[in-house]
């Protein structure tokens, strides 16, 4: 399930990283891709070695925590270090997929938070293949992408101007993708059950479903 989400992270907390970010230092992307995706990755990374850096990734990962929406459609279990990337004219990232192991964490949901103006820079969609072709994405300050890890993606080339996005992956209680578009479907049913009849034996019915269905699925 690929999903976007409008305000992933907030206006407070894109300034933070937006005004960190043009005074930090940024080292080559490339040093944290593996063997065979150095030839395709072309882009910056906010420094290991930035004092911020820290701070910065914690406040993203506490804002994706209390994100509600966040937490239906990932389901999280834990969450990898949060990376900061920058490209800027020229630079591109080829089809790739996201290493399955990460930090010895497994990585089931990606997702990128775009911090640049979308009119600020040409070129630098995300771009996912998927079974109707490939689809780009190229969303305002804040917004965010959620993709399956396993899919097939790349970034465009920039051709003016700054990208600035926040890349993250999850491990989710539940592995499977469809899984988890299942118990998201029947979350959302059971939300609108109740905001239009209150508590019912039909909202009551899905409950169990989602209850059951999530412990028959998740992976503690």
């Amino acid at each position: 399930m690929i999903f976007c989400i409008a305000d992933l992270l907030p206006a407070a907390d894109c300034a933070a990283v937006i005004e960190a970010a043009e005074t930090a230092g940024f080292v080559d992307g490339r040093q944290t891709a593996g063997w065979h995706a150095r030839q395709i990755k072309d882009n910056q990374q906010l420094a290991p070695a930035e004092p911020r850096a820290p701070a910065l990734r914690a406040r993203i990962a506490a804002a994706l925590g209390h994100h509600e929406l966040f937490s239906l459609v990932v389901r999280p279990k834990a969450l990898m270090p949060v990376m900061i990337s920058r490209y800027q004219p020229g630079m591109a990232y080829g089809a790739h997929v996201d290493d399955a192991i990460m930090g010895g964490l497994r990585s089931d949901v990606s997702f990128t938070i775009f911090l640049a103006d979308p009119e600020s820079y040409d070129g630098g969609e995300l771009v996912i293949d998927t079974a109707l072709g490939e689809q780009p994405f190229k969303l305002p300050i804040g917004a965010g992408v959620v993709y399956p890890s396993g899919a097939l993606h790349r970034v465009a080339p920039v051709t003016r101007g700054t990208r600035l996005a926040a890349v993250g992956w999850a491990q989710s209680l539940v592995r499977d993708a469809a899984r988890r578009e299942i118990l998201f479907d029947l979350d959302q049913a059971r939300r609108s059950l109740f905001q239009a009849q209150g508590k019912t034996t039909e909202f009551d019915l899905v409950s169990k479903s989602v209850a059951n269905l999530l412990r028959l699925w998740a992976d503690t």
